[in-house]
């Protein structure tokens, strides 16, 4: 069985696999477990909920569904779920080309696991900026962030990320 990765911070554990060059990720989000809004500039992300109710948005849509609902976020789109139920969600989640989003998740889950940032995605202390900054930094080509806007991220996160990579 995959191991689960937790993220106390985004309520939620992911278990990852890959087949070629497409990830897998079963999520299971507790009530109130989410993904900020976020978006892929080169992926393209197949959400299906296997349990729950899960609210999705996606290019400025909104989705509510339970078991069976299907959504797609291509390439671009900004996207961000939420378990709006009040049992464990249960999605499946399948991302192609992979490139270095499982990285990405399981790295921001050890920062949320030592409580390096709150629930708004804001750092709890100094170090804290440098370690996100970097880690944003890293994964700028998988994975951007709605906030801060993506013209601050360019502009500001790679002068704050200088100092963690020396």
């Amino acid at each position: 069985m995959p191991v689960l990765v937790h993220d106390p911070v985004r309520r939620q554990r992911l278990a990852f696999s890959r087949e070629g060059d497409v990830l897998h990720a079963e999520v299971y989000a507790d009530p109130g477990g989410d993904v900020p809004s976020h978006y892929h500039p080169s992926q393209e992300e197949r959400f299906e909920v296997l349990a729950g109710h899960v609210r999705f948005d996606v290019g400025g849509r909104r989705i509510e569904g339970g078991p069976g609902t299907r959504v797609l976020a291509p390439p671009g789109a900004k996207h961000a779920f939420r378990n709006i139920g009040k049992v464990e969600a249960h999605l499946r989640v399948e991302v192609k080309p992979a490139l270095q989003l499982q990285g990405f998740l399981e790295e921001a889950a050890a920062l949320a696991r030592a409580r390096r940032y709150t629930r708004r995605g804001l750092p709890r202390r100094p170090g804290a900026v440098i370690e996100l900054a970097n880690l944003m930094v890293r994964y700028a080509d998988t994975t951007v962030m709605a906030f801060p806007p993506p013209v601050i991220q360019r502009l500001v996160l790679a002068r704050l990320a200088r100092p963690g990579r020396r």
